[in-house]
């Protein structure tokens, strides 16, 4: 059986051993429901406020200020419905819950464009808006966007901003004061905790619509029981990542792998390109198309040698259009097409990347030898 080499954490990362060891002593505790007045009910209660302090810390917020949802996807839609009929603009790059839950509830949805890496002139931004919603670093390329220049130029008007910071976590450092977002949206599965809890950041004072009504969790700003065990396992992880401070050994050590993976790509194999910017990129993620040779088919090669990579969104698998985000900024369905999303993590090693090196190459030049698209010189 070949070993796996998993370089998909973009769309979700392996559960940390602190996490999963934090979330089996939640269970051994048999929490109550935290709404509950007796004791296990009040030490569910206890460790939910524990983890909403974690959170808080890490992004520079008050506890206060943050809102346990069941993801991103949650959060977005959250921050939607509280502009429901207003004006909103979006970037044109922007996760599919972001597009698709402003289009659908507000009365006008601006699509802001973007240069060639995705990333937006704070210029471009309109000004005739009630809510900008930006998100901090993009999914498919990685690239971090001016987020608090955008903010500045919002202000003036008494635009409110959101940025979703689903991939931003714990990569680089996030800080809402700094950024001077009105929301910003975040994961736990992204950065090592459990599929199925996220956390919505509400600037106190900035207006706030719930998008679940019912009882009272969450100061009734999101109705449901309490997700005890996924909050603890999400606590865990923004803990971990203040405790090893992971913003810089995704800044040091796992950037170097990916530019060593780009360059190798670029050295070995031929009519490969990068779509990713060199400069103000997250430092996991890396894309790259590769002339006449079909992403989904180098995936499904790539998988047969155990090697786990994306050809973009995790959410958008299964769709044969092209990438949004690549068609955004290269307009060119071929190159969108061709295009694969390397993501790396804290267990990613340097012999990961010389297996990809080792084994990418032949996939690519196997695929372009029986592709109808004719690349502009044949191998020997």
């Amino acid at each position: 059986m070949k070993s796996q080499v998993y370089l998909d954490y973009a769309a979700t990362s392996p559960l940390l051993p602190e996490v999963k060891a934090a979330m089996i002593d939640a269970m051994d505790r048999g929490y109550g429901n935290a709404s509950a007045l007796h004791s296990t009910g009040h030490d569910a209660a206890q460790a939910i406020e524990s983890a909403r302090t974690a959170v808080a810390r890490l992004i520079n917020a008050d506890p206060a200020e943050i809102i346990f949802t069941s993801g991103g996807s949650e959060a977005n839609n959250a921050v939607a419905e509280t502009f429901r009929d207003r004006v909103v603009a979006i970037s044109a790059v922007e996760h599919p819950s972001v597009i698709e839950s402003m289009r659908a509830r507000a009365r006008s949805c601006k699509v802001i464009p973007v240069d060639k890496v995705g990333r937006v002139n704070p210029e471009n931004v309109p000004t005739d808006v009630d809510l900008v919603s930006i998100m901090l670093a993009n999914n498919e390329l990685g690239t971090i966007e001016p987020v608090a220049d955008i903010v500045k130029r919002c202000k003036k008007y008494n635009t409110f901003v959101h940025t979703d910071a689903t991939q931003a976590i714990g990569k680089i450092k996030v800080d809402v004061k700094a950024l001077g977002v009105d929301y910003l949206t975040l994961s736990a599965h992204k950065i090592g905790g459990p599929i199925g809890i996220g956390a919505l950041y509400v600037r106190q004072g900035a207006p706030y619509k719930p998008l679940i009504l019912g009882g009272h969790q969450e100061k009734r700003r999101r109705a449901g029981t309490s997700n005890t065990l996924g909050i603890v396992g999400l606590g865990a992880a923004m803990q971990y990542a203040w405790d090893n401070w992971t913003c810089k050994t995704f800044s040091n050590q796992v950037r170097e792998l990916r530019d060593r993976l780009r360059d190798g790509i670029l050295q070995t194999v031929p009519y490969s390109s990068c779509n990713s910017p060199k400069e103000e990129c997250l430092p996991n993620i890396l894309n790259m198309s590769f002339r006449a040779a079909e992403g989904e088919s180098i995936q499904l090669y790539l998988d047969a040698e155990g090697i786990m990579v994306s050809t973009g969104s995790a959410c958008a698998a299964g769709d044969i259009k092209p990438s949004h985000v690549l068609m955004a900024t290269a307009g060119d369905a071929e190159i969108a097409h061709s295009s694969i999303r390397f993501s790396l993590g804290l267990d990613t090693t340097e012999a990961d990347i010389k297996r990809v090196l080792a084994i990418l190459p032949d996939i690519i030049k196997r695929l372009q030898g029986i592709s109808t698209i004719k690349v502009e010189e044949q191998y020997d």
